[in-house]
């Protein structure tokens, strides 16, 4: 499986798009909408932090009962760390909620299938984490194969969605002066190193490492460091990629904090 996702800057436009893919014939259970906020009422009892479970699994139990006026798919709501209130669409959305952190409970995860959460972009929820944070609605369509991923980029960019890639540039955008600044405060040299501190930092971000020891995934790291020198051989690569994922543990961590703070 191959997804597909697209960002929105009204839900209005997200849920035209929604409806447009559902009408092609994809099963409901791969596509996805994923929107700010929800019912805060539902989930009050409910836990930020995906380690504390008490209660999770009975709050989005009950919300995966109720129907959305797209195609009658369920809706799942749940606080992401460093996010928070996230309404998603069906089961693809309850499988984007639970690798980014949510507690989704049996209700859902028991129905989650392998050929589903195989094809989850797990290296892009960060984008979509950031996008939902400024309001925006996300589409994600998971396609069979390239031809059909082909497909479904165009309708969506068709409907007017920002493609992830442009939005993940965007986020950088938005960071990158402060990491040139305490990157060169260092007595580094941003400019020579910023590709591989930004791989650096967007690696700490991935839903499969982030809120792990900093022993837990060194391993990883190493083994990401060592892709990255034998494709750009004679270049200094572990040093701005290592400080780049301190930097991105830190970021995330400044966002967990702050919701919770919220």
């Amino acid at each position: 499986m191959k997804a597909v996702s697209g960002v929105f800057r009204s839900r209005s436009d997200a849920e035209r798009a929604m409806s447009t893919i559902q009408s092609a014939g994809l099963p409901e259970n791969h596509v996805t909408l994923l929107t700010p906020g929800g019912d805060e009422r539902k989930l009050q009892s409910v836990p930020e932090v995906a380690a504390e479970q008490p209660g999770m699994g009975k709050a989005i139990g009950a919300v995966l009962g109720g129907a959305t006026g797209l195609s009658g798919a369920a809706l799942v709501m749940a606080a992401i760390p460093g996010v928070g209130l996230i309404t998603a669409m069906g089961l693809l959305g309850a499988a984007i909620l639970g690798a980014a952190g949510a507690g989704i409970g049996a209700a859902a995860g028991g129905k989650l299938e392998n050929s589903m959460t195989d094809g989850l972009p797990e290296d892009e929820l960060f984008v979509y984490e950031d996008a939902l944070r400024q309001g925006r609605s996300v589409v994600v369509v998971l396609a069979q194969d390239e031809d059909m991923a082909k497909r479904f980029r165009e309708l969506l960019h068709t409907e007017g969605a920002e493609a992830v890639d442009a939005a993940r540039d965007q986020w950088w955008i938005g960071l990158r002066d402060a990491e040139k600044e305490h990157y060169s405060n260092l007595g580094k040299n941003f400019g020579d190193d910023e590709k591989f501190y930004r791989l650096g930092f967007e690696s700490a971000l991935h839903a499969r490492t982030r809120c792990k020891e900093y022993d837990q995934v060194m391993g990883e790291m190493t083994a990401q460091i060592e892709d990255l020198e034998h494709q750009y051989p004679g270049v200094e690569v572990a040093e701005p990629f290592t400080r780049g994922y301190e930097r991105g543990r830190d970021y995330y961590q400044e966002l967990c904090s702050k919701s919770r703070a919220a």
